[in-house]
């Protein structure tokens, strides 16, 4: 055999070896944890809902995995300052939080590149005479419940009303409103939608204006942001192209329309 086919099929063969290595290296994991909790349309704990769709979307454009651990909210937050996930989601903006993890856009958070927008409504029993008219709250003759570590609970001070945060659950919130324990509760929008399609539905009302509209955003730790600052970028601008896809419209128009019925 010439010398000259002696190197190339060595350099074929370097070539494969070079190839096959790329092809089983592994992708790159980042961390994230999220709410125990059935939140549709936007997440269910088995992985479903519109958060993890846009996520898979954004792990294809990327190339990378993401590693999706399930615990209750208040946890996820502490372990997202402590560095222990490289990420949390979906997180609304609060200046506070921004000790837990960097949003897109730095020290203001870039709406741009939210996962979702949600609103929170406020319920009270049927017959109460609890009123909103977007500026106050009046006729409040007990403590207006949030869940624990919701960003709502800041709104709720700001309005000087009494508040409980006892409750982790929204369901949990209906039943001591139902119970006369609270005033009213102020809920997620589709967390409300949750509780107005249960059998509780005829003893409650949702009041007819929003508390508050707010963008929801995958948060990443500190550590993540110093170590990996070009794919905490990378992560955050494929979000919001994955977002604006023709097809995850499609999915979130879908979606939406079928929360309402």
């Amino acid at each position: 055999m010439s010398r000259y086919r002696v190197r190339a099929r060595a350099a074929i063969a370097l070539a494969a070896a070079a190839s096959f290595g790329a092809a089983a290296a592994p992708a790159e994991t980042v961390t994230l944890c999220f709410e125990r909790q059935d939140v549709p349309p936007w997440r269910t704990q088995q992985g479903g809902g519109l958060n993890f769709e846009l996520l898979k979307m954004t792990e294809q454009r990327l190339g990378i995995h993401f590693d999706f651990q399930s615990i209750p909210w208040k946890r996820c937050l502490q372990q997202l300052q402590a560095n222990a996930y490289d990420g949390a989601f979906a997180v609304s903006y609060k200046a506070d939080r921004r000790a837990l993890g960097a949003y897109p856009g730095g020290e203001q958070a870039d709406p741009s590149k939210r996962m979702h927008i949600d609103r929170y409504v406020l319920l009270r029993r049927k017959g109460s005479k609890v009123e909103w008219d977007g500026k106050a709250l009046r006729n409040v003759d007990g403590p207006v419940g949030f869940q624990l570590g919701y960003s709502v609970g800041e709104v709720l001070r700001g309005l000087g009303v009494q508040v409980d945060e006892g409750s982790q659950r929204a369901d949990e919130l209906a039943r001591k409103l139902i119970a006369g324990r609270l005033a009213a509760a102020a809920l997620g929008g589709s967390d409300a939608q949750s509780v107005m399609n249960s059998p509780m539905a005829p003893q409650l009302e949702v009041l007819p204006l929003p508390l508050i509209e707010k963008p929801y955003f995958l948060v990443l730790s500190h550590d993540m942001v110093a170590r990996r600052p070009q794919l905490a970028q990378r992560i955050w601008t494929a979000m919001e192209q994955a977002r604006n896809s023709p097809a995850y419209r499609k999915l979130e128009r879908a979606a939406l329309a079928d929360a309402e019925r």
